[in-house]
């Protein structure tokens, strides 16, 4: 269980750093749709394969509204990644976590004190890391604040919707596949209605630079969709507090490579924020 965790968050964090690093030179929008695209065959596949249709019910709806939230999440996710450092941006929209936890606040659950330490710690670690905005030398601009947060909360919508879509494996791979041809559709319409506005759909390289670039979106749709199936495996081996505790290590993962492939360097206060979301987040898993 371990083991699948910590590739969970392996995968979830090279899935990150390779979308962020995508959209420095293709559209964002284009990323998602190419990326999310890719990883619906692959799920079909995969549905095909198990005979997942036969899960088929009244809970898809989750997955339905899942797909409908997360393009929009990954967008401003991905757009926050191509304007922001990534050691930066990555921790804070990990607090997308608190979501889940609202939510169950908004149902009548009452969290522990180890919780309301966590939403304390993280929200600290959310301020401190946007307070430069104003001083430049390095501060994260506020556009790319507010990008992360939407992000934040749309992934953490996503969170919450995906866990109710499915109860077995085979019915999450379902819901996964829904989740995701929402995404393509959803998507799709927002890129045409882009390309509509006259919005670029292609990089400046034109088509030739997006053939180039599918190996890298193939990996970005496939990691992720990897991440969501050894996640499920790794909450159902053992504890589920321990597997959301070493899944969210994920933004280790994108901070440590962007420090070694692009040679980020952090000031010394947004790292400070950055570790304090990131410890937020883990001191609301454990709880």
């Amino acid at each position: 269980m371990v083991a699948l965790a910590l590739v969970t968050s392996l995968l979830w964090g090279l899935a990150d750093f390779g979308g962020g690093l995508l959209t420095r030179r293709l559209p964002a929008l284009t990323v998602v749709v190419a990326s999310q695209t890719l990883a619906t065959v692959v799920l079909g596949a995969i549905v095909v394969a198990t005979g997942a249709w036969s899960e088929a019910g009244a809970r898809l709806w989750f997955a339905v509204a899942a797909g409908v939230v997360g393009p929009l999440a990954m967008l401003l996710f991905y757009r926050a990644l191509a304007l922001g450092p990534m050691g930066v941006v990555s921790p804070l929209t990990a607090t997308a976590l608190a979501v889940p936890v609202g939510l169950a606040l908004f149902l009548g659950e009452r969290p522990g004190p180890v919780q309301y330490a966590g939403m304390a710690v993280a929200l600290v670690g959310v301020l401190l890391a946007g307070g430069l905005t104003r001083g430049g030398g390095g501060g994260v601009p506020r556009r790319t604040l507010l990008y992360t947060a939407g992000a934040a909360l749309g992934l953490g919508a996503v969170l919450a919707l995906i866990a109710e879509a499915s109860t077995t494996v085979t019915g999450l791979f379902l819901a996964l596949f829904v989740q995701r041809l929402c995404n393509v559709l959803t998507g799709g319409a927002a890129l045409w209605a882009a390309a509509r506005r006259g919005a670029p759909v292609l990089p400046e390289g034109g088509r030739e630079l997006l053939v180039a670039a599918l190996p890298s979106l193939t990996f970005v749709g496939l990691a992720d969709v990897a991440a969501n199936g050894t996640y499920a495996l790794a909450a159902r081996m053992g504890p589920v507090t321990v597997a959301v505790v070493l899944a969210s290590l994920y933004p280790v993962v994108t901070a440590l490579a962007a420090r070694g492939v692009l040679r980020e360097r952090l000031l010394a206060a947004q790292a400070a924020g950055a570790g304090l979301a990131l410890a937020g987040t883990l001191l609301l898993a454990v709880s």
